[in-house]
C-alpha cells in the first residue's frame, strides 16, 4: 500500500495537511493498522480525578487514534476555538498525508519542572511523552513536554489537557503546515572517456506567456512567437486555452534559441525562464548512440507501472538512454517538513533521500566522434572507430542524423516531417545494421586460405580478362573484376582488389572449411557489446552452391556485417592474429577482457596481410591509395558492395574503407558510405578516411 501511494506522490504533489486540505494525485486513504482498534467516540467528557489518570487517558486515546476521546480531555478554552470535528480532521489529515502507521505514544518519567508545575497544589502540571511512528518519508520519533490544568466546572474538578499544536510535533504553531513532497532522483549522465558530456542534465531557456499581460498586442505577439519557435498559432492558442490556465499564470509554450531571447523577451506578456532538461552536447553527431528521453506513453507506462513510473515521467526512447534506462533513472526520495504559514521550512520531520541514477563513462572520444561526423554528415553512412590494441570503441555514428535535443525541448511538426520524409532516412541507425562488406571481407578469405594452406601467397595465378566462371555449370553467371592483371599473386590481388582471385581462393578452401574457419572471426555471433547490433552472417543458413561460395570469397553473396565487426576483425592485424575485445562502457584503465577471439588467424598470416594491405594504400596503383599519408603507414582495404536483384541489373553500390596507421595503431577506422556508384565507388571513401586520420594526428 505504501509503495502504491508513494508512486502517487512522486509527481511532485505537495500534501498540505494541517490546513485541513490534503492535496494528492490519488484519493485512496491509508489502510488502518492492524494493531490500532477502531475508536469509539466519547459522548461526554470524562471526569478525571488525578493528573496521572488524565495524562494516561489522553495518551491512550491518541495511540488508538480516538480523536473524539482526546478532544473530550481538552480544556474548555481550546474547545471554544476549535470544534471536535476540526480537531479530529486535523489529526486525520496529518496522519493520512504522512501515511502514518505503527503509532506509539508512551508517557515518560516525570522531569524537574518549573516551580509552578512542581508544586503539589499547583493548578498547572507538566508531563513528558514520547511519540514514534512510521511514515511514507521514514520513521519519526520525538519527545515532547505538555501541560495539564486543574479545571473546575460547577462542583466537578477535572484535570484536562492544555492543548497546543506543538503537542502534535515539536515547534508546530498555529498556521503551520506539514508538507510531504517528492524529491526527484536526478537521472544519471553519459560521458565520454575524458568526462565530456554526451547526455547530461542541464537547462534551456523556455518561453512562456502570462495571458493577462498580453493586452492589445496578443495577435502580433503570437505571430512573432510562432515564427521564432516554429510552432503554429493554433498550437499556441491550444496551450493558452487549457482548463488550468488563468490570466496571471505562466503558460509554457516552447524552448527558445539564445539568439532570439532578447527580441522575444521584449514582448509584453512573454516570460523566459530556465528549465531543467536533458542536454545532448554533441547533437546530431551522437544522436543514434545516445538516443533521447521523452514523456512516457501509454504502452510504456503499462510495462513500467510496477516500477513506479507515472504519467508525465521521462523515459529513454532510443539509443543508450533506452538501453540503460533502468540504471540511469534515479530513485525519487520523499521528505516531510514542518513549514510556517508563508511556506518557509521550519524543520524536517522525516526524509528518504533521493538516489541519483548511475553515470556511465564510455570509451567514446567525443572530439573524434564530432570530427568524423563532420566528414560524413552529407552522406548516408556508418562509421565505427576503435583502438585496435585496447578494444576501446572510440566512435559509433550514423549519418545523416537528427538533433536529439529537439525531442526533449519540443519537436515541431514541421521539423519532424522534414526528418521523417528525408529519403536518406536520418532516423535509421546505420551503425547497428549489417551490410554486405564487399572487398573488406577479403581479409577473412585470405587468412583462412593461408592458415589452411589452400592459398600460396607467392603463386602467380593466370587470370585473363575481366570476367570468369568456373565452368559451364555456372550457366550465365560469372565473377567480374575491375582491373585486368595477369598473372596475379596475393599481393597484387590485394593491391588491385581482384574479385576473381578471391572467388577462386574460396572455392579452393571449400564450403565446409570456409564456414568452419569463418567462425574464428566471430561471424555468426553477436558482438559482446552493451549496445545491441545486428548479428553478422556468412550465409542465411549453409552456403548453398559454388557460386555462393565464390561470391562470399570477396564479401558478396549473403555475407553481412556491421562496420564495428569489420573493425574488430582487422584488429587481428595489430594483435598477432587475435581479435580484441570491444569495450564501450568500461572506463579507460579498468580491468576487462583483452581478447574476444584468440587465434582468428596465425601471427604469420597477420604479418603478411598487414604488409600487403600497407602496399595496397601506399602503391599509386592500389585501390586504397586515396587514404595514403606520406608521414604515416596507413594500412587498409577498400570495398565496394553491389546491391542488385540480378547480375545484369543496375543496383546501388556501397563503398567501404577499413584501416589504421601501422606505425602508431591507436585508431582503426571502418567506414561504409551508401550509394557511391556515381561517385567513384570505394575511391570516394578512402579520402574521407585520410582526412580523419590527419585530423587525429594533429590533435595528439
Amino acid at each position: 500500500m505504501m509503495l502504491k501511494r508513494f508512486g502517487l506522490l512522486l509527481c511532485g504533489i505537495i500534501v498540505l495537511v494541517l490546513s485541513g486540505c490534503f492535496d494528492s494525485k490519488g484519493t485512496a486513504t491509508p489502510e488502518p493498522t492492524t494493531s490500532t482498534p477502531v475508536p469509539t467516540p466519547k459522548e461526554t467528557a470524562l471526569t478525571v480525578q488525578t493528573p496521572e489518570d488524565a495524562v494516561q487517558a489522553y495518551l491512550s486515546d491518541w495511540q488508538q487514534r480516538d480523536y473524539a476521546g482526546m478532544y473530550a480531555l481538552l480544556i474548555p478554552a481550546v474547545k471554544t476555538g476549535m470544534t471536535e470535528q476540526q480537531f479530529t480532521e486535523r489529526y486525520e489529515k496529518i496522519y493520512e498525508g504522512l501515511e502514518a502507521s505503527n503509532l506509539s505514544i508512551e508517557a515518560l518519567p516525570e522531569k524537574a519542572q518549573s516551580s509552578q508545575e512542581s508544586t503539589s497544589n499547583a493548578s498547572v502540571l507538566g508531563f513528558d511523552y514520547r511519540v514514534r511512528m512510521d511514515t511514507i518519508a521514514g520513521p519519526i520519533a520525538f519527545e515532547q513536554h505538555g501541560r495539564i490544568r486543574k479545571t473546575e466546572e460547577g462542583s466537578d474538578t477535572s484535570w484536562l489537557i492544555d492543548w497546543k499544536p506543538s503537542l502534535i510535533f515539536p515547534g508546530m504553531e498555529e498556521g503551520d503546515k506539514v508538507k510531504v513532497q517528492a524529491v526527484s532522483g536526478e537521472r544519471g549522465e553519459i560521458v565520454d572517456r575524458s568526462g565530456n558530456g554526451l547526455a547530461v542534465n542541464g537547462s534551456a531557456p523556455q518561453l512562456g506567456i502570462v495571458p493577462g499581460q498580453l493586452g492589445d498586442t496578443a495577435d502580433s505577439a503570437k505571430a512573432t512567437i510562432s515564427e521564432k519557435l516554429g510552432i503554429s498559432i493554433k498550437e499556441i492558442d491550444r496551450k493558452l486555452g487549457a482548463s488550468w490556465v488563468k490570466p496571471d499564470l505562466f503558460v509554457p509554450i516552447g524552448f527558445v534559441a539564445e539568439a532570439d531571447m532578447d527580441a522575444l523577451s521584449a514582448i509584453p506578456g512573454v516570460v523566459i525562464q530556465d528549465k531543467h532538461v536533458r542536454v545532448y552536447p554533441l547533437g546530431e553527431a551522437a544522436a543514434h548512440l545516445t538516443g533521447y528521453v521523452g514523456e512516457i506513453n501509454a504502452d510504456e507506462l503499462k510495462k513500467r507501472k510496477d516500477l513506479g513510473y507515472e504519467v508525465g515521467d521521462l523515459v529513454g526512447k532510443a539509443g543508450l538512454e533506452q538501453i540503460l534506462e533502468d540504471e540511469l533513472r534515479g530513485k525519487d526520495g520523499i521528505v516531510a517538513t514542518l513549514t510556517d504559514d508563508k511556506g518557509f521550512k521550519k524543520s524536517v520531520l522525516a526524509e528518504k533521500p533521493a538516489v541519483p541514477g548511475k553515470t556511465f563513462q564510455l570509451s567514446i572520444d567525443a572530439e573524434l566522434q564530432s570530427a568524423i561526423y563532420n566528414e560524413v554528415k552529407a552522406d548516408a553512412s556508418s562509421v565505427s572507430a576503435i583502438d585496435p590494441k585496447t578494444g576501446d570503441v572510440l566512435a559509433l555514428l550514423s549519418s545523416p542524423s537528427y538533433d536529439p535535443n529537439a525531442f526533449v525541448r519540443g519537436l515541431s511538426s514541421k521539423e519532424y516531417d522534414t526528418w521523417n520524409n528525408d529519403p536518406r532516412h536520418p532516423f535509421l541507425n546505420r551503425f547497428s545494421k549489417a551490410y554486405a562488406p564487399g572487398s573488406t571481407f577479403k581479409l577473412v578469405t585470405t587468412a583462412i586460405g593461408l592458415d589452411s594452406q589452400t592459398l600460396d601467397p607467392n603463386e602467380a595465378k593466370p587470370i585473363a580478362g575481366k570476367t570468369w566462371a568456373k565452368d559451364k555449370s555456372w550457366g550465365n553467371y560469372y565473377v567480374t573484376r575491375v582491373h585486368v592483371v595477369n598473372p596475379v599473386d596475393l599481393s597484387k590481388a590485394l593491391i588491385y582488389s581482384d574479385n576473381i582471385y578471391f572467388a577462386q581462393a574460396a572455392l579452393q578452401i571449400g564450403k565446409k572449411k570456409f564456414a568452419e574457419e569463418a567462425t574464428k572471426f566471430g561471424i555468426g555471433e553477436q558482438i559482446p557489446l552493451l549496445y545491441p547490433l545486428s548479428g553478422s552472417q556468412l550465409a542465411k543458413g549453409a552456403i548453398g552452391s559454388e557460386i555462393q561460395l565464390a561470391d562470399s570469397g570477396y564479401g558478396q553473396g549473403q555475407v553481412a556485417m556491421t562496420t564495428l565487426q569489420i573493425a574488430l576483425m582487422y584488429s587481428a592485424l595489430v594483435n598477432d592474429g587475435n581479435i580484441v575485445y570491444p569495450q564501450l562502457t568500461a572506463a579507460p584503465g579498468t580491468n576487462a577482457p583483452k581478447t574476444w577471439k584468440e587465434h582468428a588467424m596465425s601471427p604469420d598470416a597477420a604479418a603478411l596481410l598487414k604488409d600487403d594491405l600497407r602496399k595496397a594504400v601506399e602503391s599509386p596503383e592500389g585501390v586504397g591509395h586515396g587514404a595514403y599519408i606520406e608521414s604515416a603507414a596507413i594500412t587498409g582495404k577498400t570495398g565496394t558492395a553491389e546491391l542488385k536483384a540480378s547480375k545484369d541489373a543496375v543496383g546501388l553500390e556501397n563503398g567501404w574503407f577499413v584501416g589504421f596507421d601501422a606505425n602508431d595503431p591507436k585508431l582503426l577506422l571502418s567506414i561504409m558510405v551508401e550509394d557511391v556508384g556515381e561517385r567513384g565507388g570505394s575511391a570516394y571513401v578512402a579520402p574521407i578516411a585520410k582526412r580523419i586520420f590527419e585530423g587525429s594526428m594533429k590533435t595528439e
